[in-house]
């Protein structure tokens, strides 16, 4: 890892790693992962001005890192590259199409509690995160690293907010799923008193 990331538009680049997470986007216009959860239902209605702030941020360096990607080589044939491709795999990219897999195959009036969602409520995020990160240590970018644990601290400040839309929206299902799933994956879920 250098200090300087290296530049170069190639083939073997980070892009290639990166392409999958525009998937979503593409399946959108053909309904096959609804848009909305809820018909005619802002979600960042719940929001405040700063939460409506870490959200477009959120979303700029998702932009960002993907662009970025087209530029940073991959480090083929390195332990570098050895160690980031099974946490890229594994633990960021089959997460996140399960993700977007509990998404597709429930109703879009529904609240989607199966596959991974049964074990955390928020389980994209840090999907993304190990995606990020698991590129990062494949292309040795320190870039990719430090961006990658941004991009996993700015959705807690919106995360919150989101789940107020959620009850808001499904009411006691929401609450009944927030009492029996953990808000993120390995954190166990505290017991009330």
């Amino acid at each position: 890892m250098s200090l300087v990331p290296a530049f170069e538009i190639g083939i073997w680049n980070a892009w290639i790693l990166m392409i999958w997470l525009l998937i979503p986007f593409f399946l959108e216009p053909l309904n096959i992962i609804p848009k909305g959860r809820e018909k005619g239902s802002d979600f960042t209605a719940e929001f405040n001005k700063m939460q409506k702030i870490a959200l477009i941020s959120f979303h700029i360096i998702y932009l960002l890192m993907l662009i970025y990607s087209i530029f940073v080589p991959l480090k083929l044939g390195t332990a570098w590259f050895y160690a980031g491709l099974p946490i890229y795999l594994l633990l960021g990219l089959i997460p996140n199409a399960m993700v977007f897999w509990g998404f597709a195959t429930t109703p879009p009036d529904k609240l989607v509690t199966k596959g991974i969602y049964r074990y955390s409520r928020h389980p994209m995020y840090l999907a993304q995160f190990l995606i990020f990160t698991g590129v990062g240590i494949a292309t040795a970018s320190w870039v990719f690293l430090l961006v990658a644990v941004v991009y996993l601290i700015t959705p807690l400040s919106f995360i919150d907010a989101e789940e107020r839309h959620c009850l808001k929206v499904y009411g006691d299902a929401y609450r009944e799923y927030m009492d029996r799933t953990p808000k993120y994956i390995g954190i166990p879920k505290s017991e009330k008193t």
